[in-house]
């Protein structure tokens, strides 16, 4: 199936806003033209951005039920009490539990964690993990990238004698679990200033508190950054407000870690420094990842906290085992959900995607899910069985908000979590017909028409003249680039190949343009090789593309990695250029 043909949306901003912020900073106009999108205004805002400062992060005290936490925390310690430390099976949880061991680690030793089994406890915090903690003398559980919705686990833990501090990030229900201490920010009555933080990120403020507290030096908190910049690249959070902070240090602080776990990580990766957050999300994401899909997630924290290179290799090479299967049956999953697109019609005639197989592996329709929401443009949930139930995990599009289209399906399921554009479910027995007849009826009553077509966003309309040196600076200190601060799409119009565009293993376009009395500008247009035999015929196109810096840092290249293409006019007589030229 073609994809639709996007809608290119090029902004607006505010001129006058763009001349008072270049007339006081002295700024290149197209840098005021990006800063003025981003609602950064002043030559102050624009210090911020190009120059993220850990001072700048929020007092951790402002986050509602922090005190407590801290105190009860030192109360364990004080007390002798064993702490166990519980997160999730995905990297946020997984680097949540790694990030709090390393810290409390090098000041205490009764310590334990606990990683739920997905498929034999599933999400959250669970009545085996409380069992656990119970068998094992835990006075004091701190529960990270979960448990906002543990209502009855806590319940349970505290009639055990067990205290909860819950670490979430994920929206709140109704009812609240009655934890000695809950931190997220997304409690209504939380007035803390930023929202958006990692599970990890909360876990971060959290240990920020205790440093306040105690007087522990700062150096101590950035050598921790290399985790946290991890979960905020892999849970795919806005690269803004403090995120962007702890993600510039952090980068810095894993382009240098010493941690055996990470460079074992780095090396199965074949990642090459300096990493970037893309690096991050498609290179070490998916490894860590793949112990909580296909085997024990355990794993994938004793790899982050192994102390030796050989045992930290070991477990890298068996979570890259765990992540070559997963790519195995990622595939087959993806494949056969097409098929049943292809052979139901009445499918593409749907405002929502919903596919069920009971064979599916639990451990990948998420990522189907985000993989047929992209490619149809369609809010997608992807069901599977496990354990008697059917769950599902959901992905979303353009500003459509799917947690809300679960929640109002919760009559029928048993429990679900997550947030706007991605969630997780598991459906009550006999009401699978129900929910996906639910599913499309509250989407096709609440998608817009412009959430329904593919659209890109373009920063601006260029010539290539416009990308000087200085341009080229200023635009590398916008990094890291992500959610929230995507890299900066770019028009330019009236391009044709200079005579040396070629195809790259007969998939990908490797481009080689100019404008008029232009500089020859390189691209790459993955999976666009189709495409040069129009483009060698010098037939003008108007491209869209972001730029990326290629090379060496003593011999950097300009090269643009193009998001779509369109050819403009009919074949031009112009000649075309030998390679003398």
């Amino acid at each position: 199936m073609q994809q639709k043909q996007k809608t290119w949306r090029i902004a607006k901003p505010d001129q006058a806003a763009i001349d008072r912020l270049q007339q006081a900073s002295g700024l290149d106009p197209l840098i005021c033209s990006i800063l003025v999108q981003h609602e950064l205004l002043t030559p102050e805002d624009a210090e911020h951005f190009f120059q993220p400062n850990l001072r700048h992060l929020h007092d951790p005290f402002l986050m509602k039920g922090m005190d407590i936490a801290v105190e009860r925390i030192q109360c364990a310690i004080d007390e002798e009490e064993k702490i166990l430390l519980y997160g999730d099976y995905d990297v946020d949880g997984i680097t949540s539990v790694s990030l709090m061991y390393t810290f409390l680690g090098r000041r205490y030793g009764n310590l334990d964690f606990y990683i739920p089994d997905r498929y034999k406890e599933g999400y959250g915090i669970s009545r085996a993990g409380i069992d656990y903690a119970i068998e094992n003398d835990v006075r004091l559980i701190i529960a990270m990238d979960c448990g906002i919705k543990a209502v009855e686990q806590v319940t349970y833990a505290r009639e055990k004698g067990i205290d909860v501090v819950i670490c979430d990030h994920h929206l709140p229900g109704d009812v609240l679990p009655p934890a000695e201490a809950i931190l997220d920010p997304r409690q209504h009555d939380c007035n803390y200033p930023y929202k958006e933080l990692s599970g990890c990120g909360i876990t971060f403020k959290l240990i920020q508190a205790f440093e306040q507290q105690h007087n522990i030096p700062i150096e101590e908190l950035n050598s921790l950054l290399d985790l946290v910049v991890i979960s905020i690249a892999s849970d795919i959070v806005p690269l803004t407000g403090e995120n962007r902070i702890l993600a510039y240090h952090g980068l810095r602080q894993l382009n240098h870690t010493h941690r055996p776990g990470l460079l074992a990580l780095i090396d199965q990766s074949n990642l090459r420094r300096p990493f970037n957050i893309r690096d991050i999300v498609f290179g070490l994401a998916p490894i860590i990842n793949a112990a909580g899909r296909l085997a024990d997630a355990e794993l994938a924290v004793r790899l982050i906290l192994a102390r030796n290179r050989q045992v930290a290799h070991n477990y890298a090479d068996i979570l890259e085992e765990c992540n070559k299967t997963r790519r195995k049956y990622d595939q087959e999953t993806a494949e056969e959900a097409e098929a049943l697109i292809t052979a139901n019609p009445s499918l593409t005639q749907r405002k929502s995607l919903v596919l069920y197989q009971p064979h599916w592996h639990k451990g990948v329709i998420g990522i189907v899910a985000s993989r047929l929401a992209e490619r149809h443009h369609k809010p997608t949930i992807i069901l599977t069985d496990s354990d008697e139930h059917i769950v599902g995990s959901a992905r979303s599009v353009s500003e459509f908000d799917i947690y809300n289209a679960i929640a109002e399906s919760e009559p029928m399921l048993i429990n679900y979590g997550g947030h706007k554009y991605a969630a997780g479910m598991t459906i009550a027995v006999g009401e699978l017909d129900n929910f996906i007849q639910h599913i499309e009826q509250y989407v096709s009553g609440h998608i817009q028409p412009d959430q329904q077509q593919p659209e890109l966003g373009i920063t601006a309309e260029v010539d290539f003249r416009q990308f000087t040196s200085g341009f080229r600076k200023i635009l590398r200190k916008m990094a890291p680039f992500g959610p929230g601060n995507p890299h900066p799409v770019f028009l330019t119009r009236n391009v044709v190949d200079s005579g040396f565009s070629k195809s790259l293993n007969g998939t990908h376009l490797k481009l080689a343009v100019r404008q008029e009395n232009s500089r020859i500008m390189n691209g790459i247009a993955f999976g666009q090789a189709e495409l040069l035999e129009k483009v060698r015929k010098r037939i003008p196109m108007d491209i869209c593309y972001s730029l990326q810096e290629s090379g060496g840092s003593g011999r950097r290249h300009l090269q643009m990695v193009v998001k779509d293409i369109r050819f403009v006019e009919k074949e031009t007589s112009m000649p075309r250029p030998s390679p003398s030229n």
